[in-house]
């Protein structure tokens, strides 16, 4: 499994997501961006970070440490806002809790240009795991001492909310419209040829074994964990081999125009020129 902490303190809610994570302090002395099993996304959500996440790292991403963080609501009972209160209360036990990156600052696509190739990985690995969640609004990367680092891929693996439909919910070319990185990803090919290849059944049951049994269990037409995390192998492992029908036939001229205007370029006349 993932490493296992205490949170002894709740520092803070953090409010720009929806589920509300908050930032505690463990007994490891880390400090830690947890998410909550009790959260209206509940522990799907979770699960999603966890195999997505991990995938990412495995494939050669910058992913902040994912660990299990055991929670006693007792910690938080000064926090003031009576949502955060039920959330704390709604989540005893094993939540998950995200390496917290201190003065890392949220990735602008209007203040930096990214490596064509990095922007055509991040592409590839949000239309393998259906990422819905990377778009100009929450591009949900951060930039933390010159690197960029991918965050939050709890609306991934959206077949695993309807599992009946799984297969149906998975066909189909990924939606790149939103995608904040689309502009930017010409090497898709060239992305695609790297990450294909290492999707293996033995890497995808890596990154599932790392999911607690307890978050697995009393899943409606399985028999238990186990059962479960062979049916997560089962779809993804076939949507690495070919035909690769959801890999999107990329024409970047057709999405958000790559200007490449230089500073001083776009400023108003009235204003003078570039001093």
């Amino acid at each position: 499994m993932l490493p296992h902490v205490t949170a002894i303190r709740y520092v803070t809610p953090l409010r720009e997501g929806g589920s509300l994570p908050g930032v505690v302090e463990a007994d490891d002395l880390g400090t830690y961006v947890m998410k909550f099993h009790g959260a209206g996304q509940g522990r799907k959500a979770l699960i999603a970070e966890v195999i997505a996440g991990e995938l990412a790292r495995r494939l050669g991403f910058r992913v902040p440490d994912q660990v299990l963080i055991d929670l006693d609501p007792a910690i938080g009972r000064h926090e003031p806002d009576p949502d955060v209160q039920d959330l704390l209360k709604a989540s005893p036990g094993w939540n998950l809790g995200v390496d917290f990156l201190p003065g890392s600052l949220g990735f602008d696509p209007l203040g930096w240009r990214p490596d064509r190739l990095f922007a055509s990985r991040v592409l590839w690995l949000d239309a393998f795991i259906g990422n819905v969640d990377r778009s100009w609004r929450n591009p949900n990367m951060l930039v933390w001492h010159g690197d960029v680092w991918l965050i939050d891929h709890g609306a991934s693996l959206i077949f695993h909310h309807a599992w009946a439909n799984a297969a149906r919910l998975f066909a189909g070319p990924y939606d790149v419209d939103d995608h904040v990185l689309t502009p930017f990803a010409t090497r898709l090919e060239e992305a695609e040829a790297e990450l294909a290849p290492k999707i293996t059944e033995g890497l995808l049951r890596e990154v599932t074994a790392l999911v607690p049994d307890r978050w697995l269990e009393n899943e409606p037409e399985f028999a238990g964990p186990r059962e479960l995390r062979d049916a997560y192998v089962d779809i993804l492992l076939p949507r690495a081999g070919k035909p690769r029908d959801w890999l999107p036939d990329l024409d970047v001229s057709a999405h958000r125009p790559d200007t490449g205007a230089r500073r001083g370029e776009n400023r108003p006349g009235w204003l003078g020129g570039p001093s």
